[in-house]
């Protein structure tokens, strides 16, 4: 599975196409709503260190087939670091240190909005943050 995000640089904001669906098909949608001036960024996986197991090596090939799909000049790999260091200014950061830097950069709570009333940010949620802020801190830095 992988979460994705549609972001549109020229908005500086992301698009309502965001999810987590099987790889395979966010390999075809990538392929099929990305124009060619499109770029892809991609969170790669960096050695912490410590052993692995099966399911990072897994995400290593699926890393591979997105950029052979998309193509490898038009393919930017992000690392998890970048985006925490990016984001809020500490490699040490969490996933909710990162989730509520990116609430705060759209706007606070209403950027999350609720039910009767959906912010921008609106139904992300889960895996789906943290591909959010592999484009932010694309669009940002890179």
């Amino acid at each position: 599975m992988s979460a994705y995000v549609v972001y549109d640089v020229a908005t500086g904001r992301p698009t309502r196409s965001f999810g987590k669906l099987p790889n395979d098909e966010v390999l075809a949608l990538v392929i099929a709503s990305c124009g060619k001036e499109s770029t892809l960024a991609i969170e790669m996986i960096a050695s912490q260190g410590m052993s692995v197991g099966a399911e990072v090596f897994e995400t290593c090939v699926w890393v591979g087939r997105f950029m052979q799909t998309f193509g490898a000049s038009r393919t930017v790999r992000v690392y998890r670091n970048q985006v925490k260091l990016h984001l809020c200014g500490q490699v040490r950061a969490k996933d909710g240190n990162v989730r509520q830097a990116l609430i705060d950069r759209y706007g606070g709570p209403t950027a999350v909005g609720t039910k009767k009333a959906p912010g921008i940010l609106y139904g992300i949620s889960n895996d789906v943050w943290q591909a959010l802020a592999c484009a932010v801190t694309f669009v940002d830095t890179l």
